[in-house]
């Protein structure tokens, strides 16, 4: 499965860096998990089984939690199993679409 989360303090002292601090601590919790994953200017993707990038998601959202008493979480999940390497095979048949219609 894929997951797309978003978040974030819902309350910070000063917005803009605290906000970025915030996001980042999540980000590190994404990235040491050891699963595939993609951050963008909106969205981080986690793909694995549901146990443990819902897991993921937990830890990422407490990060947050210790630096604001509100948090925002956004969520989307593309739940297929028995498919692997979603994050990049989706990518790669719309690429793969689009280069056919340049023909």
């Amino acid at each position: 499965m894929i997951i797309a989360f978003s978040v974030a303090p819902a309350v910070t002292a000063t917005a803009d860096a605290e906000m970025a601090d915030a996001v980042s601590a999540a980000v590190r919790v994404v990235r040491e998990s050891g699963l595939p994953n993609e951050t963008n200017a909106m969205f981080t993707l986690v793909e694995g089984e549901w146990d443990e990038v819902m897991d993921v998601v937990k830890r990422a959202t407490d990060a947050v939690l210790a630096v604001s008493p509100r948090v925002s979480l956004v969520l989307k999940a593309d739940i297929r199993p028995g498919h692997q390497d979603q994050l990049h095979q989706k990518v790669a048949a719309v690429e793969s679409r689009l280069s056919q219609e340049e023909k």
